[in-house]
């Protein structure tokens, strides 16, 4: 196999054997974020949205009532499959699903008038990439919603968050501070509206068994969550019962930003 497609080959074996576990699980199919997406902006009905690397097609089944069009694309035929199912036995008529690559989409330009991408970045290889093809994609005035798990901007704390991600799911690739977003969609030629931070509690045995992390490795990991130096314990509020890790804190971040 040829090396640079390693990281989507591995985004497709992880989500594949999981994909029913993204559907149903509580940290993705709810949350602030989500709320806060349907509410920031003043839909007319009349939108047509791209919903990128849908996962469990949770933003495709919040925002299909308040617009014209939704399509969700993913690279994982599994989750497609999947949510194609929560997607139509929710009722959604107006929601097209399909197989599409966030760093190669197959749209023409200016194709859509808002693309949104909800905790799915972290897992790209090529994150300029992304960016730069949904500006692509969206017309001229249109809103681009970014939301993702984001490292701390202290280094110390973005390498230890950054680990244990890639412990838990080897298809993870980086999870980007708030800084490094702000900069790279900027540098796009995007004008950044709005940033939100969402404080984000993880409970452990259901953040491992999302992706099906073997016990022998829940355990290794735990131990090095729990022999993490004061301050790491205390960023991200790892908490422990009858020796394991029983929850922590990450976050969240939410930018909406415009193609000028």
């Amino acid at each position: 196999m040829n090396h640079a497609n390693q990281p989507k080959a591995d985004v497709q074996s992880q989500f594949g054997k999981n994909a029913a576990n993204y559907v149903t699980s509580t940290i993705h199919a709810q949350g602030n974020d989500l709320e806060k997406l349907k509410a920031m902006i003043d839909w007319t009905g009349k939108e047509s949205v791209l919903d990128i690397a849908t996962g469990g097609g949770h933003v495709a089944n919040a925002l299909a009532p308040l617009v014209r069009r939704v399509t969700a694309v993913d690279l994982t035929t599994e989750i497609l499959e999947v949510s194609r199912d929560f997607l139509e036995n929710n009722g959604h008529t107006n929601v097209e699903v399909m197989e599409a690559d966030a760093e190669q989409l197959p749209f023409a330009d200016e194709s859509f008038d808002i693309a949104v991408c909800r905790i799915a970045a972290h897992h790209f290889s090529t994150i300029t990439s992304f960016v730069q093809e949904t500006f692509r994609v969206l017309q001229r005035n249109g809103t681009f919603i970014l939301i993702d798990n984001t490292a701390p901007e202290a280094d110390r704390f973005d390498l230890f968050y950054n680990e244990i991600e890639k412990r838990r799911d080897y298809s993870h690739q980086r999870a980007l501070k708030k800084s490094e977003w702000v900069q790279m969609i900027e540098e796009q030629g995007f004008e950044l509206e709005e940033l939100y931070r969402f404080p984000k509690q993880f409970q452990f045995e259901k953040w491992c068994k999302t992706m099906g992390l073997p016990d022998d490795e829940k355990r290794a990991l735990s131990k090095k969550m729990l022999e993490a130096p004061v301050d790491i314990k205390r960023k991200f509020r790892i908490t422990a019962e009858e020796g394991m890790v029983s929850s922590f804190q990450g976050e969240a971040s939410l930018l909406r930003a415009l193609k000028r």
